[in-house]
């Protein structure tokens, strides 16, 4: 399967690795300058809401790019990434929640409107530093690729394969789902972070901030395909194909086998919540005008 895949022959391809980033470069900066520079009128205007529809496709490109990795070129079956997907998204979006303060319907400044509604009296110490950005984005990574790491080491150390960890992964996925829909977990249950306003200051209705946000989708884009490229093309890749075409091979010759599968298995899901942060902003701004116009 791992040699086979398109996305890894791509990936090893200097030449198609250059196409792919002069395409990205052309609609990161393409499409935003049209949509400023261009008349409404013009065929060739992108709509703000365009804009936001390809910044979408970007989010779910690099969450392909992440399961290529891992399934693709490890030849590990994972059906558990949406779930670190899903905390990339929830990190950003506790970061949102803390910037709507005193403007919420409520006016509490401190706790979110489900939290008022559901009668918490107090903060919970897990949504504590979401208030800053740096600590919003640092847990982005750290968050799902804790997890990553732990639920690898554990599955790998214990020699689980094929069937069996793909069965887990998805366990691990659906138990998230049902920690993240009741309410006492304080994550919004089933209606979620909602009524974002801000971010950094910015407006999300904005228009300008809108276009950031989606440039940022394309430049995180770029990064995670030059680091997947990096990763099958170095030494370390050539470990991962090693144990994926023969680990017990592998391991009779070195003891690394588990451990280097676990960083494979840490690298893959820390790539697929890079880009739900500004996907949770720019899905919430459009979601509103849709309603607004209805």
């Amino acid at each position: 399967m791992g040699e086979h895949s398109m996305l890894s022959k791509l990936l090893r391809s200097e030449r198609g690795s250059l196409v792919f980033l002069a395409i990205l470069f052309v609609i990161g900066v393409g499409m935003p300058l049209a949509n400023l520079l261009l008349p409404a009128s013009s065929a060739l205007h992108p709509s703000t809401y365009t804009l936001g529809l390809v910044g979408k496709y970007m989010t779910y490109a690099l969450l392909a790019i992440s399961i290529d990795l891992i399934w693709g070129y490890c030849g590990i079956l994972s059906l558990g990434h949406t779930a670190f997907f899903a905390l990339g998204g929830y990190a950003m979006g506790m970061y949102l929640m803390r910037q709507i303060g005193s403007r919420g319907v409520y006016g509490d400044p401190v706790l979110p409107d489900f939290m008022v509604f559901l009668s918490w009296e107090k903060l919970p110490w897990y949504w504590h530093g979401f208030d800053m950005f740096w600590f919003a984005a640092l847990m982005v990574l750290v968050v799902p690729g804790l997890l990553a790491f732990v639920f690898g080491w554990l599955a790998f150390r214990s020699r689980v394969a094929g069937v069996y960890f793909s069965i887990m992964s998805q366990a691990l996925t659906y138990a998230l789902l049902l920690a993240f829909f009741r309410n006492e977990m304080g994550f919004g249950g089933n209606n979620g972070l909602t009524d974002f306003k801000e971010i950094l200051g910015y407006d999300l209705q904005a228009r300008s901030t809108r276009i950031g946000l989606f440039v940022v989708s394309a430049i995180a884009l770029g990064l995670g395909y030059v680091l997947c490229r990096w990763i099958v093309t170095s030494r370390f890749g050539r470990i991962i194909a090693a144990i994926r075409d023969s680990e017990g091979r592998t391991r009779v010759l070195s003891a690394i086998g588990w451990s280097t599968t676990s960083s494979g298995c840490l690298l893959s899901p820390a790539c697929s919540p890079v880009l739900p942060a500004p996907c949770t902003c720019r899905r919430w701004a459009s979601s509103t005008r849709v309603n607004s116009r209805r």
